[in-house]
C-alpha cells in the first residue's frame, strides 16, 4: 500500500513539474516530464510494483537469485579454463580428452604480401625523379605557368 502512494505522489508531481514546463513554452521537455512522471502509476496498475515489493522481501527468491548467480559464476570459470588450457576446439570436435591446443595454433594465420615479382619492374630510366614531375612540368607548362 505504501509503494502505490510513493507512484502516485511521483506521478502527480511529476505531472506538475510537466505543467509549469509547459506553461513556460518548453513543450517537447513537458511531454517528456509527463511521459516518466506516468511511469510509476502504470507500473502500479499492471501489477509490477506489487510483484516487486513480494519478490524483494522474499528470502525464498533472493535464494534463487544465489543459485543463478552461482551457476553464471560456474560457466564464466569453465570458458575461462578452457581459453586458458585451448580445449574449446577439441571439443566443437567432439573430443572431449584432447590435449590442449598451443596458442599459436589458434591464432589467425598472418597475411600473405603479394610476391615482389607480380609486379613489373621499374625501368632505370623511370626511377629518376626528374621524369617522374614531366608530365606534371608538361601540364604546367601547357596552362602558362
Amino acid at each position: 500500500m505504501l509503494a502505490e502512494t510513493v507512484c502516485s505522489a511521483v506521478s502527480a508531481a511529476g505531472l506538475g513539474i510537466a505543467a509549469v514546463t509547459a506553461y513556460r513554452k518548453r513543450f517537447l521537455t513537458a511531454v517528456r516530464v509527463a511521459a516518466y512522471s506516468l511511469i510509476p502509476v502504470g507500473l502500479v496498475m499492471t501489477g509490477a510494483v506489487g510483484w516487486l515489493a513480494g519478490t524483494a522481501f522474499s528470502p525464498l527468491a533472493w535464494a534463487g537469485f544465489g543459485v543463478l548467480g552461482l551457476s553464471w559464476a560456474l560457466f564464466a570459470l569453465d570458458r575461462a579454463v578452457e581459453r586458458r588450457r585451448g580445449i574449446r576446439a577439441a571439443r566443437a570436435a567432439g573430443d572431449d580428452t584432447a590435449a590442449p591446443v598451443s596458442p599459436a595454433a589458434s591464432a589467425p594465420a598472418p597475411r600473405r604480401r603479394p610476391d615482389r615479382g607480380s609486379r613489373p619492374a621499374p625501368s632505370p630510366a623511370a626511377g629518376s625523379s626528374s621524369d617522374d614531375f614531366s608530365d606534371i612540368e608538361a601540364i604546367l607548362k601547357k596552362h602558362g605557368i
